[in-house]
């Protein structure tokens, strides 16, 4: 029999690399083995099955591959194999034993910090001019422009550094193979320590999640530290303690011990077990679990970092619940959130079911603004809410969840993408999502170029719907002072922008209000009172 393994080998040798192997000689050869077999000589029956492999043809046995059933963590069963022509195209296409994964992915993330770089090496230009652009001459003293000058710098600089860590680290993650130590090393725990029910491929990523996760806040931290408690804080914006600080991340991590695990083995559930329609039960779930944390989110787990009171009765409640019944807004409640005891920055927003809504104002928003400039706040982001503005968000994410998991349904099984990260056996569906994600990044860059535009064209539209309510003057004095206080940035690079920019920055909003002051809003006196406060709405007004 060792005659007929060695004619194998030369068989497999003689035809490597070809498009047309001696089907013949392949064929006779795999006659002899079972032959011999059934003699009872000793032939490996994986030498049997190999061979009869090769006869297929490399359709049928590529999908047959991506199909070989396994353990914890093993290939996805033929069930999961994508059935549309296209999807079984392209993921035939991709999975290739030579398809360069890493030169791909890390290009991929190299290119866009790079490219990343370079516009806030464009937009550090513009934080070095000396005047403010000239709609906001009159308007904003030297000094705060000067402060808030130079808190962008610090930002661009911290920016720049972060992100070439951040490089770092994933090139260290892929070129030295630590995702598949740590999958190894979890694995082992699992064995380990973890009771009998646990165990198998869910329990073993539940336990992979929470250590990546803790992995990544570990070597994001000093980053973290120095971002609260250097730059925030040398620029007066910091109100937290480090008692505080390390107070909020043990909360963190206790919630997504709690909430995490059955989250993802419901998402690993779903794909094992509805086959190749995982796509469609994949997307209502997330769609569902969206539609609950919003709700849920503001009344059980906001309340563990910040305290929510009733709004006392005064002209401003009175003018809100004015403002939302004249917009038919179906206001349930108003709430103040103590937002001082972490930072100086401020905001406000609404959330609720379509038949109640609850708006939340900071402490620090009505500290630091007049009652009628809070109104004309409040009236932009029901504006957002009465033109549309959040369910058609809502609609487009939810477009862009079923386009991620339609292409993931064709990277779940690519044999090549997970040998190329260093999972030879196992096929871990947690580990082939991040790696999925990594993939995605560039279309994900367009998509949030894409985004931030409809996002700024829903800010101007917001910004006309106050205006038109009569709150022109006051919406403008509000952005003019709160941009001042927060030290925001009063005009940026275009390109730098059209990239990054979910919101218009100020000298492009009061150009739009058309905005001609007759009084400066801010002035040197002022400058002892220009505390960070910020805007309402979601990062900025």
């Amino acid at each position: 029999m060792a005659s007929s393994r060695t004619q194998l080998a030369a068989t497999r040798e003689e035809n490597d690399g070809t498009d047309a192997p001696d089907i013949e000689a392949r064929t006779r050869l795999l006659q002899d083995l079972v032959l011999a077999r059934r003699r009872g000589e000793p032939v490996p029956a994986g030498e049997i099955t190999m061979l009869a492999l090769e006869l297929l043809p490399r359709t049928i046995r590529a999908e047959f591959l991506m199909g070989r059933p396994g353990g914890s963590g093993s290939a996805p069963n033929p069930s999961l194999t994508p059935t549309p022509p296209h999807p079984q195209r392209l993921s035939r296409f991709l999975d290739r034993p030579l398809f360069p994964w890493k030169k791909l992915i890390l290009g991929f993330s190299i290119g866009q910090y790079v490219f990343e770089s370079l516009l806030t090496l464009r937009q550090y230009r513009v934080l070095l001019q000396r005047k403010p652009p000239a709609v906001l001459a009159k308007e904003v003293s030297q000094e705060t422009f000067d402060k808030s000058q130079a808190y962008g710098r610090a930002k661009a600089r911290f920016e720049l550094i972060n992100g070439l860590w951040g490089q770092v680290q994933n090139l260290a993650f892929v070129q030295m193979d630590l995702l598949p130590a740590l999958w190894a090393w979890c694995g082992g725990l699992v064995r380990l320590y973890a009771p009998a029910w646990f165990a198998g491929e869910i329990g073993h990523s539940i336990v992979f999640v929470y250590v990546f996760i803790l992995v990544q806040q570990l070597l994001g931290l000093p980053a973290r530290l120095y971002n609260t408690f250097v730059l925030e804080e040398s620029f007066g914006f910091n109100k937290q303690t480090p008692k505080l600080f390390a107070v909020d991340m043990v909360k963190t991590n206790m919630l997504t011990a709690v909430i995490m695990p059955p989250i993802l083995a419901a998402f690993l559930a779903i794909i094992r077990r509805t086959g190749n329609q995982f796509v469609f039960y994949l997307w209502v779930f997330s769609a569902a679990l969206q539609l609950f944390t919003t709700t849920a989110y503001p009344m059980f787990i906001q309340p563990l970092f910040n305290k929510l009171s009733p709004l006392d009765e005064g002209e401003l409640k009175k003018r809100v619940e004015e403002l939302a019944a004249k917009q038919t807004f179906p206001l349930q409640d108003l709430f103040v959130i103590d937002g001082s005891k972490r930072s100086a920055h401020s905001n406000a927003y609404f959330y609720g079911l379509p038949w109640k809504k609850h708006i939340v104002i900071y402490d620090t928003l009505i500290e630091k603004t007049e009652t009628s400039e809070i109104v004309a706040i409040l009236a932009h982001e029901l504006g957002h809410w009465k033109l549309g503005h959040t369910t058609r968000l809502f609609a487009i994410a939810q477009v862009h969840l079923l386009y991620i998991f339609s292409l993931f349904s064709v990277f779940v099984n690519n044999n090549s993408l997970y040998s190329a990260f260093g999972f030879h056996r196992t096929h871990p569906i947690v580990i082939g999502f991040i790696l999925f994600s990594d993939a995605l990044s560039p279309m994900d860059c367009l998509l949030k170029l894409l985004l931030n535009m409809l996002s700024r064209k829903f800010e101007f539209q917001a910004d006309d719907f106050a205006n038109r309510l009569g709150y022109r003057a006051q919406l403008a004095a509000s952005l003019i002072k709160l941009h001042a206080q927060n030290l925001s940035t009063m005009d940026a690079d275009p390109v730098y922008a059209t990239y990054h920019y979910s919101h218009p920055h100020l000298s492009e909003r009061l150009k739009a209000l058309e905005w001609t002051p007759s009084v400066a809003l801010t002035s040197e006196k002022d400058k002892d009172k220009d505390q960070a406060v910020k805007a309402s709405g979601r990062d900025e007004m």
